[in-house]
C-alpha cells in the first residue's frame, strides 16, 4: 500500500461493545471518499473481546489494523504508540464510541489549504453541538478546568479535552516523541508542545453525541489538572528538549 492521506487511530479500552458500529461507520464513510486511508486501533491492555472484535472486522474493513497491548498503559500512551506508528501524511485520533464521527475530518481539509498543521474539534466555540446536553455539574467541572488549563498553557483554546484531534505527519511526529502524559492529561500536553514548538492551533466546531453511559469521576477531573501543573512545570524546565 502507497503512503495514506489519512491515519486514523482509535485508542480502545474495553469497547467490544461500541467498536463494531464505529468500525463500520469510518469505513462506510471513508470508502467513498478519493483520499487513502488506514485505521489503526490501539488495543490498550482490554479484558473483553476488543482485540478480537478488530480482529473480525479485517475482511469487512479495509486497511484495518490492529496494535494489540496486553496491558493497560492509559489514553494517552495508547494515543502516541498511534500516532507514531501511523503512516498517514495526516494523522487523526478519535473515540472509540463514536462521539464524533469521521465525516467532521472533511472539514478539516480548508485548514490544512490554509497551512495549519494541528486542527482540533471543538464543543466550546461557535457553531459546535452537542446531543444530549452534559449534566450541569459535569459542564461546571470541565469549564472550571479550562480555564485553568488557559492560564497554564494554552490561553486561547476553549476544549482541549475533545476527542478529535488531527496532526500533520511532521507535527505528529515532533509532538508525540516528547509527550510523557500516559493518562487523561495527555490532550493538553500534546497542544502545549505544539504551541512551544510554534504551531498554529485551529479549533474547529464539531457535533458531539455525548454518551450519558460513559463515566468520569471527579477524580479523573483532578489528575487532569494536576497534569497540568506538571506540564507547566516541564515547559519551565525544559524536559521536553524544546530549547
Amino acid at each position: 500500500m502507497a503512503r495514506p492521506f489519512l491515519s486514523v487511530i482509535i485508542p480502545a479500552y474495553n469497547e467490544a461493545k461500541r467498536l463494531p458500529l464505529t468500525l463500520i461507520d469510518i469505513d462506510k464513510h471513508l470508502e467513498t471518499q478519493e483520499y487513502s486511508y488506514e485505521i489503526l486501533v490501539v488495543n490498550d491492555g482490554s479484558t473483553d473481546e476488543t482485540p478480537e472484535i478488530v480482529k473480525r472486522f479485517f475482511p469487512m474493513v479495509e486497511n484495518l489494523k490492529l496494535i494489540d497491548n496486553k496491558e493497560n498503559h492509559g489514553k494517552g500512551a495508547a494515543v502516541k504508540q498511534g500516532m507514531l506508528a501511523g503512516k498517514g501524511t495526516w494523522r487523526l485520533f478519535m473515540d472509540a464510541d463514536n462521539s464524533t464521527s469521521i465525516v467532521e475530518f472533511n472539514k478539516m481539509i480548508p485548514y490544512f489549504k490554509e497551512g495549519y498543521e494541528v486542527v482540533i474539534g471543538s464543543r466550546d466555540v461557535k457553531g459546535s453541538r452537542m446531543l444530549p446536553s452534559q449534566r450541569f455539574y459535569k459542564r461546571w467541572l470541565g469549564n472550571f478546568g479550562n480555564l485553568i488549563i488557559q492560564a497554564l498553557l494554552l490561553p486561547g483554546i476553549w476544549d482541549t479535552q475533545c476527542g478529535f484531534k488531527c496532526f500533520s505527519d511532521e507535527a505528529a511526529e515532533k509532538i508525540f516523541r516528547r509527550t510523557k502524559i500516559d493518562r487523561w492529561g495527555f490532550d493538553a500536553e500534546a497542544l502545549a508542545i505544539g504551541k512551544a514548538l510554534s504551531y498554529e492551533i485551529k479549533e474547529m466546531p464539531i457535533f458531539w453525541v455525548n454518551d450519558t453511559r460513559t463515566y468520569v469521576s471527579f477524580l479523573t477531573y483532578l489528575q487532569v489538572l494536576w497534569e497540568t501543573a506538571k506540564i507547566r512545570w516541564w515547559l519551565w524546565r525544559n524536559s521536553y528538549g524544546l530549547k
